[in-house]
Parts: structure tokens; C-alpha cells; sequence
């Protein structure tokens, strides 16, 4: 197979030499830019379209690492096409980027109507609003079934795009006239082309800007309550992902609970309310999504704290984060008192916030408790987790408003958003907290552990701070829906 390297491209582009070059990235991932000139044909069309293609002309393959772009090369090498291969994709790639749109790159034409943009904030508008809306998703069967935008009055419809190459006609009957439609898939390219075909038809459609990556990486900030000497919690509800995370602000000083690693959100909320953010803190070391806390605390010269018992393998420095350590906020002593509280994690810890509020991390939900396994040690944690939930928390006011780490369902958000239960009502209510025979209750939480969140290893060893991948990386890593919870 022959190889080129991203510079032996870069310098025959410079010199304006014709290159022939066919990226086999799907769609969404072409979206985002390609070399000039580049066509578009998704490795797994190569073997439907390679009759497009000139067995006298020398064809580049190109893709994000390398390992598509050289699976294509020899397939094509197989029927006698000369080829080479791009050596590093995309990811070696320094030379100028085109934008996907500016060519005919796909079976479908780019025409004057592409449908209407709507972002990530504006639908997640419509879901706490609880708007009605139809969700028309072109991702595959498998991604939708696993994790779709979720809202109480939506109506769906999940047709892959590949299906759709030739045309929406078959499917224009199943596209209410009467609601607005946007179509979804996982970076947005896709639903652009969808959305054009539906636009070209008649109707009137939106496409998700960013897709589900932009889906994933949205908060949306809430202001929970205020604070006793004049301060105020805000929720930051991560709507595609089930995270929320906190900011506690008095008197010009502000602590962050649970960031994620979307830190600009909060560095900039903070700069909006002109607090200065002193002290980031994560309840445990999470496995589902990676933290943005130790990076806040870096940005602002703030103190970052960690459960020690969580952080016997990280590989920076933290302040331990200790049963009983009270941590002031503001000159009116806000203060965050710290409650071990293990289960979820050995380290687990609960904060219980202007004796008002309990952040709960990831050991109690509005409509379940946390899963103790995400270590391995289920069956060691179990007990853990029942001496925490039956034993410390039993003991806490019955009005403190639970705050958690994650939402289960969309049904848990109130009315303006956010989400929290007040202590007592869900002794009352969370069938996690009302089974009294402990071998019923371990049981009930072996027994019922959903799939392991999406690399929660590798996000792990990220939050230990022992692997380092980009950004592209990590928000790979992240894709899916949270899975903290006992079913």
C-alpha cells in the first residue's frame, strides 16, 4: 500500500497541483471541514459508488487517523484502482480546511434552502417549556435506541439517513404539517441534508446545529434558591446528558460543584454575576463524564478539593476533601459542610449547603439511588451504600431540598427546569429508600445495574489525571446517556 504523508499533501495543493483526493469519514465528521477539494464518499458507500471513479486517475484517501482511509486504499487496490493512503488523516492534517458546503460532495445537491438552524439551547427550551415538537433523527437504529433528545411532548421518528439517500418521498407522509420538526442526527451534517430534501419538498424544517455532540455539551443554569445572608445556588443542568452541576455565590465569592468539562460556562456565568469563583469541588471521582473542576481551579487561581479516598491514584494535587470540613463561601459564611456518605464511590462525599440544601452527588436521586459498581466492587459497595442512604441520611433534616449530581428521566424537572425533592418526600416516595430487608435491598441493587456508561474506565483514568486525550477525544468519550443509577 502506498503511503503519503498530511506535508507531501499540503505542499501539491500549494503548488496547485490537481489532487484527487476522496475522504471516507461519514458525513457528519465532513462536516467540519476537509481538505480542498476533497470528495466525500463514506467508507461504507466505497464499495456502492467506487463505479464513479477513473481506474486511469490516482485517487489520495483521506479519514480522521488513517486506519479507514487505508482500509479503502486496499479494497480499491483489490479492483485495480490506483490509490494511495494519507498517513495520520485529518489529525496530521495542518494545511488550509474547506468548508463541507462549498461543493457537491453527496448523492443529494446543496440548494438555496438547507432548512433552518435551531440550537442546542433554543430545544432545550422547548423541553423544560415542554413544548410540542416532532423529532425526525437519521442516526442509526442502535445510537437512537440508545440516547435521543427526551421531552414530554415530543413525537419521534428514526429513520437512518443512508436510508434516505434517494429521497424523503417515502417518509413525507410520516412529517406532521401541523408542529415544528427538527431533524437530528450526530454532528449536524447529516440533518442538513435531510433537512434540504424536506425543505425542497415544502415543508418547513429545522436541523439541530452541532447535532448530538452540541446536544451532549449544553447547560443550561437555573437558579435553584437563595441563601440565607443574601446569597443564591444555581443548577446547571446538562439536559442532554442528565448532568447538573452547582455554583454557590455570597458576597462576591462563588464555589462550583461537579463542574463539567465545559468550564467556560461557569467561568463566564461567574464573570455575569461578578463573583469570583475560590474554591471547585467534585462530591466523588466521576466515571461518566470528565470533570472540569481541577481546570476551573487552575483558571482561577482556586483551591480544588477531592474526596481523598477517591483519590488514591490521581496524579495531581488537591485539597482532601474530609468528613466534617466546612468550607466558607463569602464574607457572610456560607459555609459547605462535607458528609461522607460512600456507596457510589469509596470516596463519596455530601454537601449540606447553608443548612438548607443537600448535594447529594451520585449516591441519591429524585427516582432512584446510585449504582455502587462502576469500581467493580458492587458487591463490596452495596453495604456502603445502604449505611449511607438507611443510616446518615436518616439522620439529616427531613426539609433539606435534595440537590443531585444527575437526573434518570426528563419527568424529574420542574416546572422552570431544575431539578430537587425535598429530603423527607423522597424517604416517602424513592423506592430506593424503602426496602428494609438488606438482603432485599442488595439484591434489588445487583440485580438491577444498567450497561456501564460509555469508556467510564478511560474517563476515569482522565479524572485521575493519568491519560490526557484532546478535546475530540473526550467528547467521544462522553457520548450516551448517564448511567449512574440503580434501574
Amino acid at each position: 500500500m502506498i503511503e503519503v504523508t498530511a506535508k507531501e499533501i499540503e505542499a501539491k495543493l500549494s503548488e496547485g497541483k490537481q489532487l484527487n483526493l476522496i475522504d471516507v469519514r461519514e458525513v457528519d465528521e465532513v462536516a467540519e471541514g476537509k481538505i480542498p477539494g476533497a470528495i466525500n464518499i463514506p467508507l461504507g458507500l466505497l464499495e456502492f459508488r467506487m463505479n464513479e471513479l477513473d481506474k486511469a486517475v490516482e485517487y489520495t484517501m483521506v479519514c480522521r487517523s488513517g486506519g479507514r482511509s487505508g482500509q479503502a486504499t486496499k479494497f480499491l487496490e483489490s479492483y485495480g484502482y490506483k490509490v494511495a493512503n494519507m498517513e495520520g488523516g485529518m489529525l496530521a492534517w495542518e494545511g488550509p480546511v474547506e468548508d463541507f458546503f462549498t461543493k457537491n460532495n453527496t448523492p443529494t445537491s446543496i440548494g438555496g434552502n438547507l432548512g433552518t438552524p435551531i440550537t442546542a439551547e433554543e430545544v432545550a427550551k422547548k423541553v423544560i417549556n415542554k413544548e410540542k415538537f416532532f423529532v425526525l433523527d437519521v442516526r442509526n437504529e442502535d445510537a437512537f435506541a440508545d440516547w435521543k433528545i427526551e421531552g414530554e411532548n415530543i413525537q419521534y421518528l428514526n429513520i437512518p439517513y443512508f436510508d434516505l439517500l434517494d429521497g424523503v418521498e417515502e417518509i413525507l407522509d410520516q412529517i406532521p404539517t401541523d408542529q415544528a420538526v427538527v431533524v437530528v442526527c450526530a454532528k449536524e451534517g447529516s440533518s442538513i441534508f435531510v433537512a434540504e430534501m424536506l425543505a425542497e419538498a415544502g415543508r418547513d424544517v429545522n436541523y439541530l446545529q452541532g447535532g448530538m455532540k452540541a446536544w451532549s455539551e449544553h447547560l443550561e443554569p437555573v437558579k435553584v434558591g437563595n441563601l440565607k445572608d443574601g446569597g443564591a445556588i444555581y443548577q446547571f443542568i446538562r439536559i442532554g446528558k442528565g448532568c447538573l452541576s452547582y455554583m454557590i455565590i455570597s458576597n462576591g465569592e462563588a464555589a462550583i460543584v461537579d463542574a463539567t468539562r465545559m468550564t467556560d460556562v461557569f467561568i463566564d456565568f461567574a464573570k455575569q454575576l461578578d463573583v469570583k469563583i475560590t474554591n471547585v469541588l467534585d462530591t466523588h471521582l466521576h466515571a461518566d463524564h470528565i470533570s472540569g473542576g481541577r481546570k476551573i481551579a487552575e483558571a482561577v487561581n482556586g483551591t480544588y478539593w477531592l474526596p481523598p479516598k477517591d483519590a488514591t491514584e490521581v496524579t495531581f494535587a488537591y485539597e482532601p476533601l474530609e468528613d466534617g470540613r466546612v468550607i466558607t463561601v463569602g464574607s457572610s459564611k456560607i459555609d459547605i459542610q462535607a458528609l461522607y456518605s460512600p456507596g457510589h464511590t469509596i470516596g463519596s462525599t455530601s454537601f449540606i449547603v447553608d443548612d438548607a440544601y443537600l448535594l447529594s452527588g451520585d449516591i441519591l436521586f429524585i427516582d432512584s439511588i446510585g449504582r455502587p459498581d462502576l469500581a467493580g466492587l458492587a458487591e463490596d459497595w452495596v453495604r456502603d451504600l445502604r449505611e449511607t442512604l438507611y443510616g446518615r441520611y436518616r439522620e439529616l433534616a427531613k426539609d433539606l431540598l435534595v440537590l443531585p449530581a444527575h437526573f434518570m428521566i426528563i419527568e424529574e424537572l420542574k416546572e422552570d427546569g431544575s431539578v430537587s425533592e425535598k429530603l423527607g418526600t423522597l424517604f416517602e416516595k424513592n423506592h430506593g429508600l424503602n426496602i428494609e430487608d438488606e438482603q432485599e435491598f442488595r439484591q434489588m441493587v445487583t440485580g438491577n445495574l444498567p450497561p456501564q456508561p460509555n469508556a467510564y474506565q478511560e474517563i476515569r483514568q482522565t479524572n485521575m489525571g493519568r491519560i490526557m486525550p484532546d478535546e475530540e477525544t473526550q467528547r467521544e468519550m462522553e457520548i450516551g446517556p448517564n448511567r449512574c443509577a440503580v434501574r
